[in-house]
């Protein structure tokens, strides 16, 4: 009998050990009942400016050339010197019609690479000297996403100078790409603003403002720059329409849309096969803590 009583119970421990109980519940799929978000489109404000750190650098020196045939008489500066606007620099003497050409600076500046001397033949159009204007300009790189919201950017800009003077508005703003791809805008500080090259600065640009318009995240929006797509949401379980929008103006959060969609009207919050922010969970570690995990859901 307890042979019997012992087979019985290592029986009972095996099932359990090999073949559990098929009828309790499974563990819940933890990705089961979650919808995509949607969002309403709404109206609000919208305000587009766009702040970069900057550098303030002196202008690039360029070739002043002689206007005239003739032979240099004499030069009346040197490598190097400072001059200022319609300072004398060379005088030529034309043979034809003889006369005596005085060459001067187009503007203040700093000379160098002379490339005549005295006794030797100018001619029309010839390298004379280079010359570093003293001007000065801002220089700040643009990341590649913010190239879009540029487009169509105003010619003016506020610059601010720690422990310079007071925010001044430089003018001229150009969006610049070099060969290797990187891109820039630049614009000119005016003549009245004492400053100097290698200055830290920063840059910014008012893009665009607008008041009582239709409004939707830019998580939602495809695309980004005057059109895009946005996927709106019927609220019965059915697929979601894919609709093109016109866009308008872009803070990095909401974006304007001038036409395709209705004040009211639910779309998804995120493009689909974007990630989309998830909040933090924590859970007991079982030894009188706990662990957190955050991250993104797809």
């Amino acid at each position: 009998m307890f042979v019997l009583v012992l087979g019985a119970a290592a029986a009972a421990l095996v099932k359990l050990a090999f073949f559990p109980d098929v009828t309790q519940a499974a563990p819940a799929d933890p990705s089961a009942g979650v919808a995509d978000p949607v969002t309403a489109v709404e109206r609000g404000s919208v305000v587009s400016a766009l702040k970069l750190d900057a550098t303030i650098a002196r202008d690039e020196p360029y070739v002043v050339r002689s206007e005239t045939d003739g032979t240099v008489t004499a030069v009346h500066v040197a490598d190097g010197a400072a001059v200022a606007k319609g300072q004398l620099l060379m005088t030529i003497k034309q043979a034809h019609p003889a006369k005596t050409v005085e060459l001067r600076a187009p503007e203040a500046g700093d000379v160098s690479e002379l490339a005549l001397v005295k006794g030797q033949m100018a001619s029309v159009g010839g390298e004379v000297l280079k010359l570093t204007p003293a001007r000065h300009h801002v220089l700040a790189t643009v990341k590649p996403a913010e190239l879009y919201r540029l487009v169509n950017a105003p010619t003016e800009a506020t610059v601010s100078i720690n422990g310079g003077p007071a925010p001044f508005t430089c003018t001229g703003v150009g969006v610049q790409i070099a060969e290797d791809g990187t891109a820039s805008i630049r614009c000119a500080v005016p003549g009245d603003q004492k400053v100097f090259a290698g200055l830290p600065a920063s840059v910014e640009l008012a893009l665009g403002k607008v008041d009582d318009a239709l409004v939707i995240p830019v998580t939602a929006v495809k695309g980004g720059a005057g059109s895009g797509t946005v996927w709106v949401d019927a609220g019965d379980g059915s697929k979601p329409e894919e609709r093109k929008v016109t866009l308008g103006v872009n803070d990095g959060e909401k974006v304007e849309v001038t036409d395709g969609l209705a004040e009211g009207d639910s779309i998804r919050q995120f493009v689909p096969g974007f990630a989309a922010p998830s909040e933090e969970e924590c859970y007991d570690d079982g030894q009188g803590g706990q662990y957190c995990e955050s991250g993104t859901s797809w």
